[in-house]
């Protein structure tokens, strides 16, 4: 689906025209550059790969930097392909925000907050004990019991237990596009998208 890179600036709340104050999340999406035009004869599929937020050369590598100036544009710091978009597009084409100007729902793609090693109640939402007598007074949060104790004697596979939490890559789908403003490249997303302020987001129609 076509789509652009952006920002996740932060939350806010505007009001509905019928009086509700409705959160939503600020995304700064674009100007997206085109960088390459990817074709079924010499790439295998089709797909249009776009450029997002300005990169110093010197901390771009040589690879790169070839092929930012096969498509004349300046190195970008952020990559990521889309597909059938409905004009035709050519290398160098800047892409804002207005692609998403009679578009009603969206999907976001981002990195979740990183919560490091959490349980089992806060990981999976296990319910705990739920009492604090019969011997239990420090095992409240406990996974209790993760396998046979004779056959089959092991763990099985994804058993839910404590772990890393957060830091995935996670997609949110079918969020009401509140309003466009493209003179400050900005689009209002109702409600929460994953990700922390200031994290790149992929938005797709």
């Amino acid at each position: 689906m076509p789509g652009l890179l952006g920002k996740k600036i932060g939350m806010t709340s505007v009001f509905s025209a019928d009086g509700k104050n409705v959160p939503c999340t600020v995304i700064e999406v674009g100007p997206c550059v085109v960088t390459q035009l990817k074709t079924v004869e010499k790439d295998g599929y089709e797909a249009v790969q776009v450029g997002f937020q300005e990169k110093k050369e010197k901390h771009t590598t040589k690879p790169l930097m070839g092929h930012f100036a096969k498509a004349k544009v300046t190195p970008k710091r952020h990559l990521a392909e889309f597909k059938e978009f409905e004009s035709e597009l050519n290398l160098g084409d800047s892409i804002s925000v207005e692609l998403f100007n009679d578009t009603v729902f969206v999907d976001v793609i981002a990195t979740s907050k990183g919560k490091g090693f959490q349980g089992v109640v806060k990981r999976h939402g296990f319910g705990g004990v739920g009492q604090a007598t019969h011997g239990q007074h420090n095992r409240l949060r406990k996974p209790g019991s993760i396998g046979a104790c004779s056959y089959p004697a092991k763990v099985f596979k994804g058993m839910r237990m404590g772990g890393q939490m957060g830091g995935d890559r996670v997609t949110v789908q079918n969020l009401r596009v509140l309003k466009v403003i493209p003179e400050h490249n900005l689009l209002l997303i109702k409600g929460s998208v994953p990700g922390c302020k200031g994290s790149i987001v992929i938005i797709e129609k």
